[in-house]
């Protein structure tokens, strides 16, 4: 239940705070309306430092699918404790992204662009390409969970780094990896949101664009695996070369 709790907890806040600079940016007559991509980058990189710096004592703080599928892959989060963490996190995406929509809920009735309305909740690809988009979802995860794997204690998740250094991993693959698909590189962080954007009221909302969905939730679990699978194969390299030595 500490584990649940943790990354409920800790991806409510994630997604109030990451969803929630998003409404500020996109959104009519936000005091931050316009403010671009760069605002935004850093917005998500400081509410993954929020959330792993709260939940980190509590569970260790994944508040992402894909790493906890990438550590339990690695052996360093039991299997059986994989439900836990990810029923927390779609609960605390669905929070977080319900205490948007209350927060801004004005600002979301008067934007009449309802592709904007959607981008607060969920991810979108500038270029629709079904394939590129997944590679582009896929890569920015890889590098997501291949260098919290190596920096990372052996025992925990994210949690087990400070939380500012997973803050500045998250912006850069914003800057640098985001720009193609809006990079989710979190199925809970994607899929429970743009549920709530389906379910909660807004004038002129549109779909909730589920051709689209599975996108931002397989392409990150697989560049997790992958992640998981090329450390090992690297440490294993290492370790290797220094039994020569």
């Amino acid at each position: 239940m500490t584990i649940f709790l943790g990354e409920m907890i800790g991806t409510a806040l994630l997604i109030f705070l990451g969803d929630g600079v998003v409404a500020n940016v996109v959104l009519n007559k936000t005091k931050g309306s316009g403010s671009g991509w760069i605002v935004i980058a850093f917005g998500w990189g400081l509410a993954v430092f929020v959330g792993v710096f709260v939940a980190g004592p509590i569970s260790g703080a994944h508040i992402n699918p894909a790493v906890t599928v990438g550590l339990a892959t690695a052996g360093k989060v039991s299997w059986s404790l994989a439900p836990l963490y990810l029923s927390g996190q779609l609960l605390g995406a669905a929070i977080g992204a319900f205490l948007v929509w209350l927060h801004y809920r004005q600002h979301l009735d008067i934007t009449e662009d309802a592709d904007l309305q959607l981008a607060v909740f969920c991810t979108g690809p500038q270029i629709r390409s079904h394939f590129n988009n997944f590679i582009s979802e896929l890569l920015g995860t890889f590098v997501l969970v291949y260098a919290v794997l190596h920096i990372s204690a052996p025992e925990v998740g994210l949690g087990a780094l400070d939380a500012l250094p997973v803050g500045f991993l998250v912006l850069a693959i914003g800057l640098s990896l985001g720009g193609t698909t809006g990079y989710a590189i979190n199925p809970a962080r994607d899929l429970a949101p743009r549920l709530m954007h389906a379910l909660l009221p807004m004038k002129g909302k549109r779909d909730s664009d589920w051709g689209y969905a599975w996108i931002p939730v397989i392409g990150p679990v697989a560049g997790g695996l992958l992640g998981a699978i090329a450390t090992a194969i690297v440490v294993s390299f290492i370790n290797i070369m220094c039994s020569f030595n």
